[in-house]
């Protein structure tokens, strides 16, 4: 199974596992959320990410989520890009998180990485375009 570790501003990526939950999340299992606390000294945040990515990884590998690309979470999570072992995808939605956790055991890394990209933006609309355009 590829360990997801939700890495985000504030409680966000609770909040996202908590929402996901109520909706349908097929397993739990090696899924943490970790929360960037601006107050921490870069190492401190590094030492937390490295923990929780032992935590959570099986030997599958890990897909590190994260909020905003640029921000802090991302910024951090891409020192531990490794090739077939970790993998980052930023942008975070709630359709992403659900695709990630329950196509995790049907994929390898690579492939749930960009399953994953590929869900968050198929699922971003402009609804009046979209209902304008089903109206006709």
């Amino acid at each position: 199974m590829i360990g997801i570790l939700v890495l985000t501003h504030g409680e966000l990526g609770q909040q996202f596992i908590n929402t996901a939950r109520l909706i349908g999340l097929n397993s739990e299992d090696s899924l943490i959320a970790l929360s960037i606390d601006p107050g921490d000294s870069p190492d401190s945040l590094r030492n937390q990410i490295a923990d929780s990515i032992k935590k959570v990884g099986q030997g599958n590998g890990v897909l590190i989520l994260t909020d905003l690309f640029g921000g802090t979470p991302t910024n951090l999570s891409l020192a531990f890009l490794q090739e077939g072992s970790v993998e980052v995808v930023t942008g975070l939605n709630l359709p992403m998180i659900i695709k990630a956790v329950n196509s995790r055991n049907e994929q390898d890394l690579t492939g749930l990485a960009k399953l994953v990209a590929d869900a968050g933006k198929e699922n971003i609309y402009l609804a009046g375009e979209f209902l304008r355009r089903r109206m006709k």
